[in-house]
């Protein structure tokens, strides 16, 4: 009788050294982590208590009651109303785009140099999306659902709320299956470009980023969108829309900088003694980015407007 023997090449060890184990708990207590975000998480605190006061402090005045007078003022608003919107519901999954990106070898300045060249893929890809959105906003957006100023009724949902659940809900899909693929669970679908462009998953994050203008209801950022669909100048509103990303990402980008510096050699000795660390730690953080998402944005949303009869929340939200 012959017997037949499984040959295990070197590739298929590599392979086999980057599947996490316990796949199955990573991704029930990541999904858990982002349920109970949304369950936590105070829209108001977040818009209200930090953007708009960092908004204030960065430009000098209210930045809700203050007209915008002009292209300057303007772009100056775009950018201090997108570092605002940091800490706010849509800018959650940013995070988890940062997962990726961590543990760097060699020196400072050679792990800083290495760290820049991902962070720029991932704006090279939020620009595109948030440059055309802007243009789109330039010319039609008078015409749009962002533009409405029509108060949320109950039991009802606004067009703005529908364009929000739908690219909301999108992304948070997306970034679920980015995770699952990070965990080898299901094909991932970037797999055969980043052979050829191996920056080509951070400039799809940076697209997703960009895309959360699409959907954004952040009071400040409406308020931005009105004077750049009012303009009928796509060249202000592609600008005004960048410089809301880039500001978007920039504490993040800082944060992520810093970590590099000062943790990244331990970070990557860490990640590099097992390899499998590195797919659950992004796994897990696309997972929970994706998740709260998704259920934040499409399915608190319906019982925040009482189509849905309820959804867990916390008594500060």
């Amino acid at each position: 009788m012959k017997m037949t023997a499984r040959l295990t090449t070197p590739a298929s060890i590599a392979v086999a050294e980057r599947v996490p184990r316990r796949r199955a708990l990573i991704v029930a207590v990541s999904a858990l982590a982002g349920f109970l975000l949304t369950v936590v998480w105070s829209a108001e605190f977040a818009d209200s208590a930090i953007g708009d006061n960092v908004a204030n402090t960065l430009l000098g005045h209210d930045a809700k009651e203050t007209p915008i007078a002009g292209v300057l003022a303007g772009t100056a608003f775009a950018f201090a109303t997108g570092v605002a919107g940091t800490f706010t519901a849509c800018n959650i999954a940013a995070f988890g785009a940062m997962a990726p990106l961590l543990g760097n070898a060699g020196g400072r300045w050679g792990r800083l140099v290495r760290a820049l060249r991902p962070l720029g893929w991932l704006a090279a890809g939020m620009i595109a999306v948030s440059a055309v959105y802007g243009a789109v906003a330039g010319l039609a957006g008078t015409h749009m659902p962002q533009f409405s100023t029509a108060p949320n009724v109950a039991g009802t949902l606004s067009p703005r709320g529908i364009q929000s659940m739908v690219v909301f809900g999108v992304i948070g899909l997306v970034l679920c299956h980015l995770g699952l693929a990070a965990l080898r669970l299901v094909p991932d679908p970037l797999a055969r470009l980043t052979i050829r462009f191996p920056g080509a998953p951070m400039v799809v994050m940076g697209a997703l980023i960009g895309a959360f203008l699409i959907g954004r209801p952040f009071g400040l950022f409406r308020r931005l969108f009105r004077d750049a669909a009012a303009s009928g100048n796509p060249w202000y509103g592609a600008a005004a829309f960048v410089l809301q990303s880039l500001g978007n990402i920039v504490i993040m980008a800082l944060l992520f900088l810093v970590v590099t510096l000062v943790a990244g050699e331990r970070l990557h000795r860490w990640l590099a003694a097992r390899p499998a660390r590195a797919a659950a730690l992004a796994g897990a953080a696309l997972i929970v980015a994706g998740v709260f998402t998704f259920l934040y944005w499409d399915v608190r949303m319906l019982a925040a407007r009482e189509i849905i009869p309820w959804y867990p929340r916390a008594p500060w939200t």
